[in-house]
């Protein structure tokens, strides 16, 4: 209780807190995109209980790993060398996370350009088990995150609690921000597009991150941020195209 009291009147403590709370949102923001389109390939009536219950088991188990701190940070440690670099149980998590981004990313484009295709969705053919794989699947990726994102706290801050209340928080933020985001994909088809050119992405880089080649994350939001920025004015031109066909229609009804 000391220690807590400590840290609530360090400003220190308050500046990593912020800082740790602002990373682990923007972070988690690849976790959201997957999240979104997984979700919206369920039954309307599914989908928002699907997120709900997906991202609370993924919170306790954020917070869970929290408790295991000092075996995950010793994840960094090399546990054998290939092609002149060594590799930790870290690297093989994300190089085995991207490996699964990319995978489903590429596969749900295929369906996407050749609609024709309907073998096999991103979550399985079965209702019933579609339910339940998407949870599985989110529980996935969030684990691959979870472990890179924690490590990356304990760089920043020794304190275990700063590092509780980050995760609390940026999780509450993906459950509030999860819905409004897969409705807005589902409303917006070309967003889709390009929210599964993000996982291609976000599956490349972690590949790279886990074969030793470090991406700094700004590059990688940056890019990310400017091809949002050009689809949502592409959305405005369709838009004033949309209206103007609308207005001309109008004009010649009238005439």
């Amino acid at each position: 209780m000391q220690d807590i009291v400590q840290l609530v009147q360090d400003p220190a403590a308050w500046v990593a807190l912020v800082t740790l709370v602002v990373m682990e949102v923007v972070l988690g923001i690849d976790n959201l995109i997957f999240i979104s389109i997984l979700t919206n390939k369920l039954p309307p009536e599914n989908r928002e209980k699907a997120r709900k219950i997906g991202i609370g088991l993924a919170l306790l188990m954020r917070l869970g790993l929290l408790g295991t701190v000092a075996w995950i940070v010793q994840l960094t440690e090399p546990v054998f060398e290939a092609f002149g670099h060594g590799f930790s149980w870290k690297d093989m998590i994300l190089i085995a996370g991207g490996l699964f981004l990319v995978w489903k990313a590429t596969k749900e484009i295929h369906h996407s350009v050749d609609p024709e295709d309907h073998k096999d969705n991103m979550v399985g053919n079965p209702v019933t088990a579609s339910f339940a794989a998407a949870i599985g699947q989110i529980l996935l990726l969030d684990l691959v995150f979870s472990i890179d994102s924690i490590i990356t706290a304990v760089g920043m801050t020794p304190h275990l609690p700063i590092m509780v209340v980050a995760v609390i928080a940026a999780v509450t933020v993906m459950l509030v921000a999860a819905t409004p985001l897969a409705n807005f994909i589902e409303k917006n088809p070309t967003i889709v597009m390009l929210a599964l050119a993000f996982l291609l992405m976000i599956g490349t880089t972690l590949i790279a991150e886990g074969m030793g080649f470090h991406v700094p994350k700004g590059y990688v939001y940056a890019a990310m941020a400017f091809s949002a920025l050009v689809e949502v004015l592409n959305m405005f031109a369709r838009n004033a195209r949309r209206r103007k066909r609308g207005a001309d229609h109008d004009g010649q009804t009238v005439h």
